[in-house]
């Protein structure tokens, strides 16, 4: 299950949400607008960086990780990315910092010896998931994201319960886009199950979700529709080179760009089971 898409989803959704993990949030946090940055000579990129406001001068920067899976190297990359990216951009913000989300502490990188002072001063923040509290108390938000990490038997009630709860707590618009992120976490969560079976377990129709209709809507220009081409092909290789750590070739960016709607949704699901780029290789040459 590929969490850090869905989180970095949620967090374009609700750019607020981050601070609503932290006790201090900064007093303009509905202001900030989350994205991701590249940082040159060694270049890498940022996935989840929140940016205040350009107009109300320097102001702090919040660099946000996602991590749900064990690297005993987490914190070097992170503050060696964090710190890079800071001095490159000095002269627009006048601190910064830094929240590592996990499913729980089991997760948290093994030595943490070398940056004690870091990880116990005020700058760096470390969110565990399962200590928040029951589900169905948090902020509607903040509970999507605990949504992630429920046992399987236990996760149709809850996104059942988080589903009846937008509908009463939130506009139709805001209702709608947490009907497609729970649709989303459910979808790679039962990855085993059909589309029908997700759909009697939420007790909605998949169909009338953007996901799907999306796809199946008929009536759409050729040019809305290779927007969307080249959005889902700017976003699966976004998702590999986070995957892999790596840049990728010219010609296998340019395989990938070539790839119909159809089959880049196909290489979205594939690229779950990839451990390495040999296997997408494989798989472009098959396509």
């Amino acid at each position: 299950m590929r969490r850090d898409t869905i989180f970095y989803k949620l967090f374009q959704q609700s750019p607020t949400l981050l601070f609503e993990l932290l006790t201090n949030p900064p007093i303009n946090a509905k202001a900030y607008r989350f994205d991701s940055v590249a940082v040159k000579e060694p270049k890498f990129e940022i996935d989840g960086v929140f940016l205040p406001p350009e107009n109300a001068g320097a102001g702090i920067v919040y660099f946000c990780e996602v991590q749900f899976q064990k690297d005993e190297q987490l914190y070097e990359r992170v503050f060696a990315e964090s710190f890079l990216y800071f001095y490159r951009n000095r002269a627009r913000f006048n601190d910064w910092q830094a929240v590592i989300i996990y499913p729980s502490r089991g997760i948290e990188q093994s030595d943490i010896h070398p940056h004690r002072s870091l990880l116990n001063g005020n700058q760096v923040h470390r969110v565990y998931l399962d200590e928040l509290g029951d589900i169905r108390q948090l902020p509607l938000w903040v509970a999507l994201m605990v949504l992630t990490t429920v046992a399987e038997e236990q996760a149709p009630q809850e996104a059942r319960y988080l589903l009846e709860r937008s509908s009463v707590e939130q506009s139709e618009t805001a209702s709608r886009a947490i009907i497609e992120m729970i649709t989303t976490i459910m979808v790679y969560k039962f990855e085993q199950l059909s589309q029908r079976d997700v759909e009697q377990m939420l007790g909605i129709t998949l169909q009338q979700t953007r996901v799907y209709r999306e796809i199946k809507e008929e009536g759409r220009s050729e040019g809305r529709s290779e927007g969307r081409q080249e959005e889902a092909a700017n976003l699966i290789i976004r998702q590999l080179t986070k995957r892999f750590r790596q840049e990728f070739s010219e010609e296998i960016r340019s395989s990938i760009y070539a790839l119909p709607l159809p089959v880049l949704e196909d290489l979205s699901e594939a690229l779950l089971d990839f451990t390495s780029v040999a296997d997408l290789q494989a798989w472009l040459n098959n396509s």
